[in-house]
């Protein structure tokens, strides 16, 4: 099997399923293309032997029966829906790297003693709908039909509408099951960051993935004349923005690796060249492996933001609308990509995801781990995702090593 020319047909050959006129890939859950994926992928699984299903929603399994141990099941796969105007690989190489690492093993070393089987998610984005890991938590039974029984995308199509119309409808309460069969789950993934190339490094093995807080903060002060307010009598929120924002980031540069702090939107009002701004709305994003350490960062960095606005006489909101804890990866099975990847001479870390992947949703559930390969410039969401063929086909082999070791 040549797998470098397997690599590269398959991703091309998914890629031209929602491909859009900017070059990049816009493929929606429960859209068109979306459906024609899924499709696309169960023929791929079919034709390589395995025995596909999908489930009420709409993730879809491809499965190979063990020979000795049916009953216990090695999982691997990803989500098959981008972001919008987003790049080749995020998602669906998971998904491709997962069914030719099945297709190589069974080739090379035939039935397997445990079962094998792929997943291609249903949705993990969140960009059609207000919804997200709609595939994973279906699959760990997390899910719930009340939070997206109401909601509808930005033409006004309903979830429910969409869900029906491709032919797919809520898993039935009987059927809402956590298999017991599962015994592993390997998620391999692009590591949308730079750290892999930048050092050089073929394999990413993630041994945990960073916890998140977000927050939406308003500081309301006084809008007023910008010629006629002296500098002394303002309540200047954009002033006292500044001052939070740039402390705060000095702080994470102080406290270090691996904790993060973003600042991504910052909206002053009335947003005009000669109004002192009497409101500012921002938001924060803080990411960190341990959650002691975020809990601790963000709690302090609440009290500085409300003395800072106080010693202003500026009045301040606090809105913490996400607090996701880290989830580390199983120790076990992180140790058998370490010891696969060592075999096979590739030069590698062991490193944390800063990013949110279906593994953290199902890490609580079964035993998970995740494999990473660098990408270039650390771009991703974007047309210009890109990793080397090589990288990608050292990252098939990683995993094919670990499915190996697991299953066979």
């Amino acid at each position: 099997m040549d797998l470098m020319k397997q690599v590269q047909e398959n991703v091309d050959l998914l890629s031209q399923i929602g491909s859009d006129p900017t070059g990049g890939m816009t493929r929606l859950l429960y859209s068109k293309s979306w459906l024609e994926a899924q499709q696309a992928v169960k023929a791929k699984l079919e034709e390589i032997g395995m025995e596909t299903r999908f489930d009420g929603i709409g993730n879809l399994f491809g499965r190979i029966e063990g020979s000795e141990l049916p009953e216990e099941t090695i999982l691997s796969g990803s989500h098959i829906d981008t972001v919008v105007n987003g790049g080749t690989l995020d998602g669906q190489f998971g998904v491709i790297a997962a069914y030719l690492a099945v297709q190589y093993l069974v080739e090379k070393h035939g039935q397997p003693r445990r079962s094998l089987e792929v997943i291609s998610m249903a949705e993990e984005e969140g960009s059609r709908f207000p919804t997200v890991f709609w595939g994973s938590k279906n699959f760990v039974n997390e899910a719930k039909p009340e939070d997206v029984k109401d909601i509808a995308d930005s033409k006004g199509v309903k979830f429910v509408d969409a869900m029906r119309e491709c032919g797919f409808d809520f898993i039935p309460a009987e059927e809402q099951k956590l298999r017991d069969d599962i015994k592993a789950f390997i998620e391999i993934h692009i590591e949308q960051g730079n750290v892999l190339e930048n050092e050089g490094l073929q394999v990413g093995v993630v041994n945990s993935i960073a916890g998140q807080r977000r927050y939406t903060i308003t500081l309301s002060g006084q809008a007023n004349h910008a010629g006629t307010t002296p500098m002394g009598y303002r309540k200047d929120t954009v002033y006292c923005f500044s001052k939070i924002c740039s402390e705060a980031i000095e702080r994470a540069k102080t406290l270090g690796d691996p904790l993060v702090l973003t600042f991504g939107k910052v909206e002053p009002k009335p947003n005009t060249v000669n109004v002192v701004p009497g409101e500012t709305l921002f938001t924060i994003d803080c990411r960190h492996t341990d959650n002691e350490t975020l809990k601790s960062f963000t709690t302090d960095l609440e009290a500085f933001m409300t003395d800072t606005a106080n010693e202003m006489g500026i009045d301040i909101n606090i809105d913490l609308w996400m607090d996701e804890e880290p989830v580390p990866m199983d120790e076990e099975i992180v140790q058998t990509i370490e010891k696969v990847v060592k075999e096979q001479g590739m030069n590698y870390r062991v490193m944390h995801s800063g990013a949110g992947h279906d593994a953290q949703i199902i890490a609580p559930h079964y035993p998970t781990a995740m494999i990473f390969t660098p990408s270039i410039n650390g771009i991703s969401h974007n047309p210009a995702e890109e990793t080397k063929l090589e990288d990608l086909v050292e990252g098939v082999k990683a995993l094919a090593g670990t499915l190996y070791e697991l299953a066979y």
